[in-house]
């Protein structure tokens, strides 16, 4: 099990290495997070819903993902409430306090599904949530030293050096477990490192001669890996606005639920491509392209937009010809208004939308979660797109159809999805990883860059082959860097 002492502090990713490396030594290996609080998700080839980090680990280690890898997921929904899916599917909304006390009975679940995997692979790598010396949660938890007791499991820790602070941070965690959990804990990995390491040495020693617990090895920062981030943390950092100039600028709303912002991770690949989180609406105003991403709680986030003025500067860019895109729950807020009559997401009722495109929707209590494949329409020409829906929620209005899908859930489909406007500037869809199409990005960008007076561009690395060798290459550096005859000994 990895554990981590916050946070962002490479748990996700470091699951993911190690699970590519045991697949590559022979090995049958499967990811597991018993509870994890994200708004990043994916759906399963069955249609369940599970953390977006979890279905990368099972890509890394070769196997299909499956709703046993990820038995509990939390999806926030406010600041005390949160959405709980058990095994894929909306099992109830819970205060903080409703979900502590309920924590002792959804640990069946969580057993139930690590016995499924642990009898159909050699290995499980587990990985941990948050930190595991938040001593508040340590009643019946799910979430660290509670899964690793409950499922027999050695415990590596890990910190970001990155931050700063490592060794107090890696030092400080184990002061805070109980000795029982201090015994479990067999190294550290220490995470991020830029730098001459022979200068950490000091301080390595320091830290096992202080904890009695060795230094597994040190993986160094690496940059423009295409791996996905599973929280918004990321989006609080440096990275909230790209470092580097292009000269086509995308600019995504930074909702406070922003979901699957992963969406977006494919223009990351485009050189002449400027990708830009924002939170105010002055910040649209160079932009190209405005994309309303998913959202947790759409009614919340409409009125955060239109408090803070975005609803009247998306009217001015639309009327200068900027595209605006809206995915997901920036779907429904794109529309006249958004109803939610059984207060699925809010107490709030009915909200009327940004009214760029003719649609309504109303918010359902039932969970749309599927695989899905199509043909989306852009520029008078289709292209193949693949991708996921999750969405509370039906869209109907008179606007023409962004795309038909094509295949739903593995089975034959023929259902017309998403509106795009008469004049093409305004499209919607539900289809959570629309981007990753390459054609279809291809042509979306080329439409921009068409717009600036800008020549086409080279046909980029496809982003599938772009995402298999980032992970082949941070396994590879994760190898190098750790002690892996160490690590597969504390595997056994």
């Amino acid at each position: 099990m990895v554990q981590g002492t916050g946070s962002h502090v490479g748990k996700s990713v470091l699951c993911a290495a190690l699970c590519r490396l045991l697949r590559d030594m022979g090995l049958r290996v499967a990811p597991f997070k018993a509870q994890n609080m994200a708004l990043n998700s994916a759906v399963t080839p069955e249609g369940g819903e599970i953390g977006r980090a979890q279905a990368h680990q099972a890509e890394a280690a070769g196997v299909a993902p499956t709703t046993d890898m990820n038995p509990i997921l939390l999806k926030p929904t406010g600041d005390r409430a949160a959405q709980v899916i058990i095994h894929g599917r909306v099992h109830a909304v819970m205060s903080a306090a409703e979900y502590h006390a309920f924590k002792k009975e959804a640990a069946r679940f969580v057993l139930e599904s690590y016995n499924r995997l642990a009898s159909g692979y050699d290995i499980i790598v587990i990985e941990g949530a948050g930190s595991p010396a938040e001593i508040n949660l340590r009643e019946n938890d799910l979430a660290n030293m509670g899964v690793a007791e409950m499922t027999g499991s050695p415990v590596v820790l890990t910190g970001d050096i990155d931050r700063g602070g490592v060794f107090a941070a890696l030092a400080g965690t184990m002061e805070l477990l109980s000795a029982s959990e201090r015994e479990r804990v067999k190294g550290f990995i220490i995470n991020k490192f830029r730098g001459d390491i022979a200068l950490l040495k000091p301080g390595l020693d320091f830290l096992t001669n202080r904890t009695g617990v060795p230094v597994l090895g040190v993986v160094p920062y690496m940059r423009d890996l295409c791996l996905p981030d599973e929280d918004g943390v990321s989006l609080d950092s440096s990275a909230l606005i790209k470092a580097r100039s292009g000269v086509v600028r995308i600019a995504v709303i930074r909702l406070p639920r922003i979901s699957n912002f992963t969406d977006f991770d494919p223009f990351k690949l485009e050189p002449d491509v400027e990708l830009v989180f924002v939170d105010e609406a002055a910040q649209l105003d160079k932009a190209d392209c405005v994309i309303i991403p998913g959202s947790k709680n759409t009614i919340e986030d409409l009125c955060w937009l239109k408090d803070k003025g975005f609803d009247r500067r998306l009217k001015q860019l639309r009327n200068r010809g900027v595209m605006i895109i809206g995915l997901c729950g920036g779907f429904q807020m794109l529309g006249k208004a958004v109803k939610d009559p059984h207060g699925v997401e809010s107490g709030l009722g009915n909200a009327n939308g940004l009214g760029l495109l003719n649609v309504e929707t109303t918010l359902t209590k039932g969970k749309k979660t599927h695989q899905v494949e199509g043909l989306a329409c852009l520029y008078g020409n289709s292209h193949a797109v693949a991708g996921y829906e999750i969405h509370m929620g039906e869209t109907n209005g008179s606007e023409a159809h962004f795309s038909m899908i094509t295949r739903k859930g593995g089975a034959s489909a023929d259902v017309p999805e998403g509106a795009i406007s008469d004049d093409k500037a305004v499209w919607g869809t539900y289809i959570h990883g629309v981007f990753d199409a390459d054609g279809f990005r291809t042509a979306f960008l080329d439409g921009l860059r068409e717009k600036k007076g800008l020549a086409p561009a080279l046909a980029g690395r496809p982003f599938a082959e772009a995402r298999e060798a980032s992970i082949a290459a941070f396994a590879r550096q994760v190898g190098e860097s750790l002690d892996m005859g160490k690590i597969m000994g504390i595997i056994g």
